[in-house]
């Protein structure tokens, strides 16, 4: 990657808005044809949320914890064929009040809550206690209640789910937990995808590969000089905020965002694992990350970070797009335009405002470059 200079001339096959992971497959991708690309990334360095940073030789995953897990061999290949995955598992577990149970919901889970030893006991007590909602589940509530019970709900949903989406979860719309993992076996193992891990030494080595070549302007505003930088290339591919691409002129899609308090211990094991829930509603943060985990470490001190849930205001780092039918219809709206825009693409989490696991994310840019930008090349 090298650094550019605007003033210079240079013109581009395609201007990369935003660092992240989708146009960091474009690059890769665009690479491979001896397509020339730049990037232009408001931050200071490349990589969106899945950055890292090194204290004391740990890798701070720095906006949140990813961890890379995919059902699809293609988008396996692809990304460790760039570089070495370690085997972490996620196996995360939660805190209510001090009780400890395992996550996902699962055997380990139900041992703990009910003092019982099999499936059957199990699938007894949640079948007793769903029976409570009847008909088609109206909201979260009710929907996790249909799936896991009453206890469950009580102690290792309500309060975490409050927290992350600031709202009571009778007013949270059934579909956020249409897939609450339940197993009547004994596996700590979080998701059912087959390939899981973490890159050996965090992601920045993934993202260094994906824009090798590239040229990059870093610590820039697209939007505030969007005529010039556009000018530079043949085709833009937008990541950004749909919304702000179009000045707002249809209002502000809603997100909710994340804080985060990062704190270098003295120690060399704080809570034992990767991800701690804290699923009671009086704890004001949802999550506790030990950083050094990730990838079996052992350093003599240890980084552990505090999640916090907020709204989003101006100033702050969208996450999780707010699916609602309000927002929806809103985007909607901003998609319309976006499809009038002659040599301007949408993609990725805030283009497309969908929430995105990482291998979605690569699915989807993988699909993007294959349908819309591949096929262009060759018609042209």
């Amino acid at each position: 990657m090298e650094k550019h200079v605007k003033g210079t001339g240079k013109h581009y096959d395609y201007l990369l808005v935003g660092g992240g992971l989708f146009n960091g497959i474009i690059a890769h991708e665009a690479g491979k044809q001896g397509k020339s690309c730049l990037v232009v990334e408001k931050r200071s360095v490349l990589g969106g949320n899945i950055h890292c940073r090194e204290v004391e030789g740990i890798m701070v995953h720095e906006y949140g914890a990813h961890i890379f897990h995919t059902s699809n061999r293609e988008v396996w290949d692809y990304v460790s064929g760039l570089v070495e995955f370690n085997h972490y598992i996620n196996s995360p577990v939660a805190n209510y009040h001090g009780e400890i149970y395992n996550l996902p919901f699962n055997m380990n889970t139900f041992s703990k809550m009910w003092g019982i030893r099999t499936p059957q006991e199990a699938r007894e007590i949640i079948e007793s206690q769903r029976k409570v909602v009847s008909g088609e589940p109206k909201n979260l509530e009710e929907q996790a209640i249909s799936q896991v019970g009453t206890d469950v709900y009580e102690k290792l949903v309500k309060g975490y789910t409050m927290k992350q989406w600031g709202r009571e979860c009778k007013d949270l719309p059934a579909s956020i937990i249409k897939r609450l993992p339940v197993r009547y076996i004994y596996d700590n193992n979080y998701f059912n995808d087959p390939y899981q891990g973490i890159p050996k030494g965090g992601y920045n080595g993934l993202i260094e590969k994906l824009y090798d070549g590239c040229d990059v302007i870093l610590d820039t505003d697209y939007l505030e000089e969007k005529e010039e930088l556009s000018g530079m290339a043949d085709q833009v591919i937008y990541t950004g905020t749909i919304d702000s691409y179009f000045d707002y002129c249809y209002g502000k899609l809603e997100y909710r965002t994340l804080r985060f308090e990062h704190e270098l211990l003295n120690e060399s094991n704080h809570q034992g694992v990767a991800v701690m829930n804290y699923t009671d509603g009086e704890t004001p943060y949802t999550r506790k990350i030990e950083h050094k985990h990730f990838d079996f470490g052992t350093q003599e001190k240890t980084v552990v970070s505090k999640e916090y849930p907020a709204e989003w205001t101006d100033g702050m780092e969208p996450y999780y797009p707010v699916n609602d039918e309000k927002n929806s219809a809103l985007y909607a709206r901003y998609q319309e335009l976006g499809e009038k825009e002659e040599k301007v693409f949408f993609g990725g989490r805030l283009g497309e405002y969908k929430y995105y696991d990482m291998d979605k994310v690569i699915e989807s840019a993988l699909k993007f470059w294959r349908e819309k930008l591949q096929d262009k090349e060759k018609q042209d």
